[in-house]
């Protein structure tokens, strides 16, 4: 009897049984009798320590962001935990690209006059363009100043749509950009003393110069033999076309522009010029005194142009730099190049404005030009107009073929 009541048989007391019991037997939490419940909490997984962890947390944060505010940066522990877990970021490897920032100004031109230093300045910036990364645009067209104007909207387009920063040279008549809905670029040049350019340019079509004797029978194998050797004041003297206006009208159409009237010797094209020289170019500079000319250009374009002068004063490039001298030149008598004075008055009405304003600029800068016996002024005549043929189109040699020439050797 005792048994039976102690192990439940019977009596007014049910025996307590365990909750997974009654619930397999189908105890309250079947029938909605009673159900276990937890107490409320706003974080009911999280004992006292975890907070006590996650404050700890908070409190070394906020006093690492006070750290960072009054020493200027983040502490030294951060840095060398960013070290420790390497330099590289989500961002770093996975964001877009950073956005590459442009010189200015980052749209350089350079028209270059033919036989005023041209070939010296490209070897250069061959040299420039690889040391500085700059994009160095050159043109396979060596021999067409004057564009028509569809020809002048499609270098514009070429040009325009190059990478940047970059600089393009050709021999070329000034291009105005904004005419055709372009951004203007900048402009540079380099001119010379008219009549010494004239007879650089008339020997070195006739005899080339020391990178080769055979130069001169590939830039004209159609010149016969007495016009080879047809004597400079005969030429003047005897007003051959190659002597007389237009074709000595040479500098001035390269500032002008690419108007008819720039071609005709006058004071509207020399006014024109001068116009576009205080307007659009950053600076002319005089080949007399190119030294002077690279060290402003230094200064003025450094991403261009930065360590040039040493560049050019370096003894390799000097043996380069004298292969261009042209050869077998001669002095025309006192009475031919006065002829070419007067043929020649706007071409040095021009000249030495470039030359005035050149040395305004260098006085602006602090160099002194180097002291010479001034060469006295041609005292001018307006001449009576030359009827002469129309020039021919032949400025000077592939400048790309002999810079490759150099680079194999």
């Amino acid at each position: 009897m005792k048994k039976q009541q102690q192990h439940g048989g019977g009596g007014d007391c049910p025996a307590l049984r365990p909750p997974a019991a009654v619930a397999a037997a189908g105890g309250p939490s079947q029938g909605g009798g009673w159900k276990r419940r937890r107490p409320l909490s706003l974080l009911p997984f999280l004992s006292l320590r975890d907070y006590g962890f996650c404050m700890a947390a908070l409190l070394l944060f906020c006093v690492g962001s006070l750290f960072y505010q009054l020493n200027g940066g983040p502490p030294h522990f951060l840095l060398d935990l960013r070290h420790y877990l390497g330099n590289s970021t989500y961002l770093d490897d996975h964001g877009p690209p950073p956005q590459k920032v442009l010189p200015f100004p980052s749209q350089v031109v350079y028209n270059r006059v033919g036989k005023c230093g041209s070939r010296t300045v490209v070897l250069l910036l061959r040299i420039l363009s690889e040391k500085h990364g700059f994009n160095l645009v050159t043109s396979d067209i060596h021999n067409k100043t004057r564009l028509t104007k569809n020809e002048q909207m499609e270098l514009i387009k070429n040009i325009s749509t190059a990478e940047q920063p970059y600089l393009f040279t050709r021999h070329v008549h000034f291009l105005n950009f904004s005419r055709f809905g372009g951004d203007q670029p900048v402009y540079i040049n380099i001119i010379r003393d008219p009549v010494n350019r004239f007879l650089s340019n008339y020997f070195f079509r006739r005899f080339g110069d020391w990178r080769g004797e055979q130069n001169h029978m590939i830039r004209t194998p159609s010149m016969r033999q007495e016009e080879r050797y047809l004597d400079i004041n005969v030429c003047i003297l005897e007003n051959y076309p190659e002597c007389s206006n237009p074709r000595l009208f040479y500098i001035i159409p390269y500032f002008c522009g690419q108007h008819p009237r720039c071609r005709e010797p006058g004071e509207w094209a020399l006014e024109r010029a001068k116009l576009n020289v205080n307007e659009n170019f950053l600076l002319v500079g005089i080949l007399e005194e190119l030294e002077d000319v690279l060290l402003l250009l230094e200064r003025f374009l450094p991403h261009y142009f930065k360590d040039v002068l040493s560049i050019y004063k370096n003894p390799e490039h000097r043996k380069l730099g004298n292969l261009t001298v042209t050869v077998k030149k001669t002095v025309p008598s006192p009475e031919a190049i006065q002829i070419l004075y007067q043929r020649m008055r706007y071409e040095y009405e021009f000249y030495y404005y470039v030359k005035e304003q050149f040395h305004l600029l260098k006085r602006k800068f602090g160099l002194k030009s180097r002291i010479r016996k001034p060469r006295p002024r041609p005292e001018f005549f307006i001449p009576s107009p030359l009827e002469t043929e129309e020039p021919i189109d032949d400025e000077e040699e592939d400048d790309e073929k002999w810079l490759e020439d150099i680079y194999k050797r």
